[in-house]
């Protein structure tokens, strides 16, 4: 908020206050200015971040053993580090298809069976938290859940 009103004297008079900053940037916990150095992930395929060229490839939806893992050789071979497939989907009409969910985590850990590679899936629940901490390398969350401020703060505490 607007912070141009506080005196800061008697708040730095405090024995217990190291110094006061001003703070009228948005987004504290991930502006540049409070965190200046890069975001890398590290996984035992590799690093994500600068300096890195990562590729993430495989299909939008985990639809059958075959599909997955005839399609996670494919992306190994041609270089890709890790696996993607959408075991669980969010779709607009509930009518459609919503992904094989539990199913297809684990085929996608049978493609990384027989891959290595390492694997990505979009969460869409808190209540599928467990699911994804024992059997996913990498959580993908989507544009959808981006306001879902109650899985942000469970998959913060992964």
């Amino acid at each position: 908020g607007d912070t141009s009103r506080i005196a800061e004297p008697p708040i730095e008079a405090n024995e217990y206050v190291h110094r006061v900053m001003r703070v009228q940037e948005p987004f504290k916990q991930a502006n540049r200015l409070f965190h200046p150095q890069d975001t890398i992930v590290h996984t035992p395929s590799g690093s994500v971040g600068p300096h890195t060229f990562t590729v993430i490839a495989g299909p939008c939806s985990v639809e059958n053993e075959e599909q997955i893992v005839s399609v996670a050789r494919s992306v190994k071979q041609a270089g890709a580090h890790y696996l993607r497939g959408g075991a669980f989907k969010p779709r607009t009409s509930p009518y459609s298809f919503q992904g094989l969910q539990k199913k297809g985590i684990e085929l996608l850990c049978l493609a990384r069976q027989q891959t290595g590679l390492e694997i990505v899936s979009e969460i869409m629940s808190e209540a599928d938290l467990d699911l994804f901490a024992e059997h996913v390398d990498m959580v993908q969350l989507g544009a959808r859940n981006m306001q879902n401020f109650s899985l942000l703060k469970e998959l913060g505490k992964l």
